[in-house]
């Protein structure tokens, strides 16, 4: 199926599809008023391919508290987002094909140090000012991130502005504190900045450089804020008090039997916080990157995870082979599960697991990466398992699989779940094939438990990226993702129930400008 015939199915009613454009037209338009400026100093910050900022430039040392903040930096960033999203099949009343646009961007500031002292503040928006209708928000998967459900089921508006990072910070030492609402990247914790705004976190982090070719990270978080929330919620607690399931922790990854209620019921308290301790080095063995993390919600679960990455020269090329084993241990989630419930699926469904009761279990990964010097292409070939124990627990935007066998808007680490990924980059422009451009295939082949009823049908996926930094215009990148998956239509589970067809295509369009 072509992505023009679902794109104008989306936006039969009206002129929307036009309305697009003009957005498109305006986000450019608008990124044009600063692009003079902007071409005669150094880019302040660039996009990674993971879509997380580099800061090129950063605010230097302040001698009087005046100075602190006039010589301050500010960064802005326009953005638009918009997403398609067409099933193979429809489910009355559970699904239906959807979409949604996204306009907005943010405004962050960052004031130089006066004796290692300093703050940052960033404030998000996304509008909508093309939607689907208030009752059907809850169809939308990709691009709910572009606004708030509950705000929408509450007020019925949609739109939504958000302080997103605000924090005191003190630097010594290649040594940083923050305290306040922040990005926090570790190996389960991630901003995952690929739509509007990026999950954040509040608390307290520390991270440190100081010993030669380590980071050191360690933070203790009370709070968190998905990327379609306007308030910080609980790190784990699936629904709030009043039963609300968009009021508190609703990401897509959450485990829906760690509930507020049932929190209750087992006498525990549902209000949690998140621990974080990670360490990686480069240069303790020559060619070996390796990284040690543990993250853990006091009395429900821990995980810990180990990774290693060693490099071997091979003449023009090198050959990177990688592994990741995470443990995951049940820290109290299983006084849930005294109660019956079956808190080793993320869905609450304990048909096909051997202790449903327990979230006990592991995950481990390994690929090989192939590399030329000139770094005009590479190749991946990756591989995970999950133990036939529990699902996973990570609902913080890091993902287990990531950078091994994940792809677009997938979630393989349900408990016996075998992913094979294949993936290729070439960089275009390099190549001296297409300015600015740089292309990323990934091939998946998803092998989840036919007979768990609450884990998806077997499926493969395609996963395209395209993305250009426009060179005529520093500071402004065009990107398009496409994602088609292909899965069985007659999985039938242990309880006898048919699972549904999980195909379905997914296009996403892109323009970031950062000034």
């Amino acid at each position: 199926m072509s992505a023009a015939v679902p794109v104008r199915a989306a936006y039969a009613k009206g002129d929307r599809m036009k309305r697009i454009g003009l957005s498109i037209v305006a986000a450019v338009g608008a990124a044009s008023l600063f692009s003079t400026t902007t071409a005669l100093a150094k880019e302040k910050r660039v996009l990674k391919g993971n879509m997380t900022l580099k800061y090129n430039v950063l605010p230097g040392k302040a001698d009087t508290l005046q100075e602190m903040f006039t010589k301050g930096v500010w960064y802005g960033r326009l953005r638009l987002n918009t997403f398609k999203w067409d099933w193979d099949k429809e489910y009355p009343g559970k699904t239906k094909d959807n979409w949604a646009v996204g306009v907005g961007g943010s405004l962050e500031y960052k004031t130089a140090y006066f004796n290692g002292l300093g703050a940052t503040i960033a404030m998000y928006t996304s509008q909508n000012p093309w939607h689907m209708d208030p009752d059907e928000v809850k169809y939308v998967k990709a691009g709910k991130d572009t606004f708030s459900r509950d705000k929408v089921k509450k007020t019925g508006h949609f739109g939504m502005s958000v302080v997103g990072q605000a924090y005191l910070e003190y630097k010594r030492s290649k040594t940083s504190f923050k305290l306040g609402r922040q990005i926090f990247e570790s190996m389960l914790t991630k901003s995952n900045d690929t739509k509007m705004i990026p999950n954040t976190f509040e608390g307290y982090s520390l991270t440190s450089k100081y010993f030669a070719g380590t980071t050191i990270k360690l933070a203790y978080f009370t709070k968190q804020k998905l990327r379609d929330h306007t308030s910080f919620h609980d790190v784990i607690t699936f629904k709030d008090a009043s039963g609300d399931s968009w009021g508190n922790n609703d990401d897509s990854a959450v485990n829906k039997a760690l509930s507020y209620q049932n929190f209750v019921r087992a006498g525990k308290d549902p209000d949690h916080h998140l621990i974080v301790a990670e360490m990686a080095n480069k240069s303790l063995v020559p060619h070996l990157k390796w990284k040690l993390n543990y993250t853990t919600v006091p009395d429900v679960v821990a995980l810990a995870g180990i990774e290693a990455h060693y490099a071997i020269p091979l003449g023009d090329y090198k050959l990177i082979p990688g592994a990741r084993y995470i443990k995951q241990m049940d820290r109290g989630a299983d006084d849930i599960g005294k109660l019956g419930v079956a808190v080793a699926n993320l869905k609450g469904k304990g048909v096909g697991y051997e202790d449903p009761y327990s979230v006990d279990s592991s995950i481990w990964m390994a690929r090989v990466d192939l590399k030329p010097k000139n770094k005009i292409w590479w190749a991946r070939v990756g591989y995970s398992k999950v133990a036939d124990d529990a699902d996973i627990i990570a609902p913080w935007r890091g993902f287990p699989t990531g950078g091994f066998t994940r792809a677009m808007a997938q979630y393989n680490w349900y408990a016996n779940t075998k992913t094979w990924m294949l993936r290729g980059v070439v960089n275009l422009d390099k190549a001296g094939l297409v300015s600015g451009l740089k292309a990323s295939l990934r091939y998946a082949v998803q092998d989840f438990d036919d007979k768990k009823p609450g884990v998806q049908a077997d499926s493969n996926v395609i996963h395209l990226d395209l993305v250009e930094k426009v060179k005529s215009m520093p500071g402004l990148y065009v990107k398009f993702r496409l994602g088609v998956v292909n899965g069985d239509d007659d999985t039938i589970a242990m309880d006898g129930t048919r699972k549904r067809d999980p195909s379905y295509n997914e296009y996403r369009f892109e323009v970031n400008y950062l000034f």
